[in-house]
């Protein structure tokens, strides 16, 4: 992905000087806890606590790689801000408002609630903001075999493409329902946020590569790969677990792939209605 020099996002609001870190359960044990839990659907800060907890309130000074990651998340972002603009004002009757990202380093608040490795990259309709600890990017490459810079940039844009459902409601009205039925019914619904904001990725991705000229060979093998190692079947295989279609919140690997590539085939928000379908 070409996104070194490039314009970045003035929408981020960067917390990672202040806030805490997470200590107690070291290195790549961490980092597999916080895999499991976000994408299996599991709070796993209890564990976190138990191991001597998420503390808070310590500077932390960045490094290096800190700064790089911050540098590519806010190209990231640009550019989706960009594609957005764009594919609101063919497709969309109103203007894209973009989303602000919060980037933290251990702990940091949300109108959702903390927010922590243990909850993973989020976005919160209470606040319109997406949370993004960049250690995240560590564990996609070193314990879920998510390697690659556009696999990291499929992150940002799937976590946008959420905002974009806020922005048309259709966020909203789904949480609504999900509020109101059964655990099952609405880990469903969730499975159908989740598909569509992979397609909706998929359109961003064909966007940056015919309007902004940031794809380079090998890209979408990136994303794509990305999108099968954290289908919900993957994960709880890896797990050492039977999956279980019912507990599925995101969908398996092959429709996550499945729902990105036909945002990316189409360019066309139409085609990502996975309410509207009963074939995921």
């Amino acid at each position: 992905m070409k996104w070194q020099g490039r314009r970045g996002s003035r929408n981020i609001e960067d917390r990672r000087r202040g806030g805490g870190a997470a200590a107690g359960i070291g290195g790549i044990g961490l980092l597999l806890v916080l895999a499991i839990g976000y994408f299996a659907g599991i709070d796993v800060t209890p564990l976190l606590e138990g191991q001597g907890g998420l503390s808070g309130g310590t500077q932390q000074e960045l490094t290096e790689a800190d700064r790089q990651a911050g540098d590519f998340v806010s190209v990231t972002l640009a550019d989706t801000e960009q594609v957005w603009a764009k594919v609101f004002s063919e497709q969309v009757d109103g203007p894209y408002s973009p989303v602000t990202l919060v980037l933290y380093k251990g702990v940091t608040q949300s109108a959702c609630g903390g927010a922590s490795g243990a909850t993973g990259p989020f976005y919160c309709p209470g606040d319109r903001k997406i949370y993004l600890d960049t250690a995240f990017f560590t564990t996609m490459q070193r314990q879920l075999g998510a390697h690659g810079d556009f696999a990291a940039a499929y992150v940002v844009a799937h976590e946008v493409a959420h905002h974009v459902q806020d922005e048309l409601g259709i966020l909203g009205e789904a949480n609504r329902i999900r509020a109101q039925v059964s655990e099952a019914e609405s880990n469903a619904i969730s499975v159908r946020i989740e598909l569509q904001a992979d397609c909706y990725s998929g359109i961003w991705a064909r966007e940056a590569a015919e309007t902004l000229g940031s794809v380079e060979p090998g890209d979408l093998d990136e994303a794509l790969n990305a999108a099968r190692q954290i289908g919900d079947d993957t994960l709880q295989r890896n797990a050492g677990r039977v999956p279980m279609p019912h507990t599925f919140t995101h969908g398996s690997s092959a429709q996550r792939q499945s729902w990105f590539a036909r945002g990316y085939e189409t360019g066309d928000m139409r085609a990502c209605d996975t309410f509207g379908t009963d074939r995921l």
